[in-house]
């Protein structure tokens, strides 16, 4: 019996044999013909130029590709120098379009290097800035490329989704693309003893990416940098692409390049307006509540977001410890599984008792379920008495959608509109912004995004994979938070006190300290609002309102209840007194905030907030007072700025 079983696994082991010997043999055949068809092809091309078709002496290349093909390595090595910068342990380098020139092989090179999408990436996915800069890269060298280098790397299997990324992503060109394509691959030592052409062979994918480009590819070795003969062998394969077809380069729209760069000089300028709004609004919650502590021994967060967002990674960064599991690093292709139910993690840090829960998230393409807006209703209850900041996570490697901005919404409508004073937008993937600010990423990536961080009040962070040193800011502004909600966390519970009002109290209602924190806040939220610049010329107020000579006064903060005197007027003038306080005394306070940008260091701001307000800061003050009083206001503000400024160096307080 043991020898019959014997017997038959060997049957079984020579069948299996067999068959992959068959199918060794047959990719060892097909890449055989390939090889066979493309010299061939460049014969007949090599013949044009013989017969006296002269290539162009200045060659244009533009490369494109995804994130961690080689792309900018791959230039250098093509350039002779390096031309583009490398960074191992960075997500990606390339952010904007680079150009560079070099004398290679007795020819003129010009090599635009674009920036990569995620591999895995739709172009759904991939953020609004990448995708202009990516269309904008044929733009650089006009009149149009000679040749479009299509980098892959051979490291990486050449999946459905690679596949799906790079068909959608080419399609931000016309398809006369594809005549201009050749595909470089690079790391070719990872072919090891095979030949590309095997390689290629036993990818649907490769086959598929090679008859869209004509069958043209090429290798380069990045364990061989100083060979010359791969880069020569690739500006020939360039020259006779560029004879067998009949336009001499890739046609652009001169329209379409006036357009894209409108519109990036329309972003750079609501990034600019987004960063000044932020720093002013930082400066005078600052002077609101300067000498304002709130001790803090405990800390509840909750965490929300989309899948893959990098809610465990800011959990873990929270706790300063590896608490949540990061599950994607190690199940990338399998983006349905992950957090299906809140989780929640907690640790004592410097002496402050921290409780952290993350929600699940959801999935860009799909409905918020009714599930979901179950648990994140339960994450409140799982930090009773309640959280005191909300951290809406937002990745920056990945496109923030309309229908991101309604799963938000939908999530965090059963907890009324006050939960939005306890939001904070927290970016991850930092790393991704590279050279580029986080305003011009929210500027660039459209309404929902802008949307969501005036909802909170323009409170935000970022925070990078690689760069731990943001913690502590992180941890500054959630406490500039915590002070000014006084020190109370979000509940669902309505603690509003009502009192019974008896009849010769009607005129005079006794107020809560409830209704007297929940004026205020309405007061600065107001306030805030009002010193945003507007994109337009700003327009006066249609209410004229004088300059208060009551200087020595407090600001009245009672909102709609009579006072004491019973005068309409003083209620009237205590609103303009408010006014007026808040600019004298906010406007130029030069203590800055954590609630202000992420991309401006701390010395940039400090030298910021000792310069005076100029003509271009008077829109803010112009939204409470008419022109005619600017002047004067003027002559207090600079006579506080030479006063206060000594006093108020006191910054950066936990």
């Amino acid at each position: 019996m043991v020898a019959e079983n014997a017997g038959g696994l060997c049957s079984i082991d020579s069948a299996a044999g067999n068959a992959l010997r068959e199918k060794m043999q047959g990719l060892a055949e097909r890449a055989s013909k390939r090889y066979i068809k493309v010299q061939t092809q460049r014969r007949e091309l090599k013949s044009l130029i013989e017969g006296g078709n002269t290539p162009p002496a200045h060659l244009r290349l533009v490369m494109v590709g995804a994130q961690g093909s080689a792309k900018s390595s791959a230039g250098n090595s093509i350039l002779r120098k390096n031309a583009f910068a490398v960074h191992v342990r960075t997500t990606t380098t390339t952010k904007s379009c680079e150009i560079s020139h070099s004398m290679v092989a007795e020819r003129k090179l010009t090599v635009v290097d674009s920036p990569g999408w995620f591999y895995k990436h739709t172009l759904q996915d991939t953020c609004e800035r990448d995708k202009l800069e990516i269309e904008n890269s044929m733009y650089l060298c006009p009149p149009g490329p000679h040749a479009v280098l299509l980098v892959v790397g051979l490291a990486s299997a050449f999946n459905a989704s690679y596949q799906r990324a790079v068909q959608e992503h080419m399609s931000l060109f016309t398809d006369d693309i594809w005549k201009r394509t050749i595909v470089a691959f690079t790391r070719g030592e990872w072919l090891g003893g095979r030949t590309v052409e095997e390689r290629i062979e036993s990818e649907g994918g490769l086959q598929w990416l090679l008859k869209q480009c004509g069958n043209r590819y090429h290798v380069l070795d990045n364990m061989k940098c100083s060979d010359e003969t791969q880069v020569t062998e690739l500006l020939e394969k360039i020259e006779e692409m560029w004879a067998g077809n009949k336009n001499p380069h890739y046609e652009v729209d001169l329209c379409r390049a006036e357009e894209i760069e409108a519109r990036k000089e329309a972003e750079d300028k609501m990034a600019k307006r987004i960063r000044q709004t932020t720093q002013r609004q930082s400066r005078i919650l600052r002077e609101l509540f300067k000498g304002e502590k709130q001790p803090i021994t405990d800390l509840r967060v909750v965490l929300v977001g989309r899948k893959e967002s990098g809610k465990s990674m800011t959990g873990n960064r929270i706790l300063s410890k590896e608490l949540f599991d990061t599950y994607w690093m190690k199940k990338e292709f399998q983006c349905k599984r992950g957090t299906t139910m809140c989780v929640k993690q907690q640790r004592n840090v410097a002496e402050v008792n921290i409780t952290v829960v993350e929600a699940p998230g959801w999935l860009t393409d799909t409905m918020t379920a009714d599930w979901l807006k179950g648990e994140v209703l339960r994450s409140v209850s799982m930090c009773a008495p309640g959280p005191h900041i909300f951290l809406l996570v937002i990745p920056i490697s990945k496109a923030f959608t309309e229908e991101d901005r309604k799963a938000v919404v939908e999530l965090l409508m059963p907890f009324s509109e006050r939960v939005w004073r306890h939001c904070m937008v927290l970016f991850t993937w930092g790393d991704w912004l590279s050279n580029r600010s986080i305003e011009e990423h929210i500027a660039g990536e459209g309404k929902g995004l802008q949307w969501l961080v005036e909802k909170c009040q323009n409170r935000y962070h970022v925070v990078s994979r690689y760069h731990h040193i943001t913690g502590e800011e992180l941890f500054k502004k959630i406490n500039d938070l915590i002070i000014r909600n006084k020190g109370h966390c979000f509940s669902t519970e309505d603690k509003q006190k009502k009192k019974l009002e008896l009849p010769w109290q009607v005129k005079q209602p006794e107020l809560t300290e409830e209704e007297w924190d929940r004026r205020e806040q309405e007061l600065i939220d107001r306030m805030l609002k009002a010193v945003v610049p507007e994109p337009e010329e700003p327009t006066l107020p249609s209410v004229k309102m004088t300059a208060s000579i009551d200087g020595f006064c407090i600001p009245s903060m009672s909102g709609g209840a009579p006072s004491e005197f019973g005068s309409t007027f003083l209620n009237q003038r205590a609103c303009a007194m408010v006014s007026e306080w808040l600019n004298i005394r906010a406007a130029n306070s030069d203590v800055t905030s954590g609630l202000g940008s992420i991309s401006a260091s701390a010395s940039y701001v400090e030298k910021l907030d000792g310069i005076p307000l100029t003509d271009e800061n008077h829109q803010a003050i112009g939204c409470f007072f008419p022109e005619k009083d600017i002047m004067k206001f003027d002559t207090v503000l600079q006579t506080r700025i030479s006063t206060d400024t000594v006093g108020a160096r006191r910054r950066h307080s936990f």
